[in-house]
């Protein structure tokens, strides 16, 4: 499954007919578009539905349909940075959006990101924001929970996902226990799902309290490693992007040489094959290929973290 976004307005380049079989149905008619538009729909996001991916989403599905009880079940997505973890849930709220009646709005999935202090009032007023919620300063912590609680049931809110969960381990250990105590409380007031998102140590920081480790289910993203579903992978990528001659990045040889580049992170093998695009559309060799990824302005990530050290020094 491939979608490309957002919708673009454009004309289609004359010339003479060229065989696209190796794009996917979608790509085809982009790639009969001149470069300037070509270049706009590759460095647009795009989904790939990869197993891992899709699986996400079906549990995802599965917790929002979840009949209310005292004790819901939650779920942790738990992954590298960059590894897709924003981009599945951030697919998941669109799939469902907030409908707008004539009093309020629903909003059926929220997401809100993990304060990088993870106090409880600054996570209150994150949730406001995220409620399109006017903000009141100096509003006492009590008032902050009755109203944030009021207004989660008023947009029937039915799935609360936190970004960036792994956060809660920068507060110190007081703050930290009550932004847990937090978690358990909207959890048992609302009766809503919980999806916590973040690295390693959301898990850590979920962990450090029982009862809530065993009410969220870890649901892992693991760094992307050789193999078929690794080539399938690659194969979506190049028949989703509008370049005129295939690009076979489906190889064992292939596969090996980008997932070392991208150090197994799919949102780093997506900037690596997305630069690797637009190289093959300017340099007019219309494919990815050794040529096209030793032209890509793209350097991974402990290529960038030396080269940051060195001009440290």
């Amino acid at each position: 499954m491939v979608s490309s976004e957002p919708e673009f307005e454009i004309e289609l380049e004359v010339g003479p007919a060229e065989d696209l079989s190796h794009l996917h149905e979608s790509a085809r008619p982009v790639a009969r578009l001149p470069a300037a538009e070509r270049l706009a729909r590759v460095r647009a996001d795009r989904w790939i539905g990869y197993t891992r991916a899709t699986q996400a989403l079906e549990q995802l599905h599965t917790l929002l349909d979840w009949p209310a009880k005292q004790r819901m079940p939650n779920l942790l997505v738990i992954g590298p940075t960059n590894n897709g973890k924003s981009m599945i849930v951030e697919k998941f709220r669109r799939l469902h959006p907030p409908i707008s009646h004539p009093d309020r709005e629903e909003i059926p999935v929220l997401i809100v990101q993990m304060p990088s202090d993870p106090h409880v009032a600054r996570f209150y007023t994150a949730l406001l924001s995220a409620l399109g919620a006017p903000l009141r300063p100096r509003q006492r912590l009590a008032e902050l929970e009755q109203l944030t609680v009021r207004l989660l049931r008023q947009a029937a809110v039915r799935m609360l996902v936190i970004d960036e969960l792994h956060n809660v381990l920068a507060g110190r250990g007081e703050a930290r226990r009550e932004f847990l105590n937090l978690l358990r409380f909207l959890g048992n007031e609302l009766k809503i799902p919980l999806v916590g998102v973040g690295t390693r140590d959301a898990y850590l920081a979920i962990r450090s309290d029982d009862q809530l480790e065993n009410r969220f289910a870890p649901f892992v993203l693991p760094r992307w490693e050789p193999g078929q579903e690794a080539s399938t992978l690659l194969a979506s990528f190049a028949a989703a992007f509008p370049l005129r001659r295939p690009s076979h990045l489906a190889t064992p040889e292939m596969t090996d040489y980008l997932l070392t580049r991208s150090e197994g992170i799919i949102g780093e093998l997506a900037a690596l094959l997305t630069e690797a695009a637009v190289a093959a559309i300017e340099s007019g060799e219309e494919a990815i290929n050794q040529r096209t990824l030793l032209l890509a302005s793209y350097a991974g990530p402990t290529e960038r973290r030396r080269k940051f050290e060195r001009e440290l020094v």
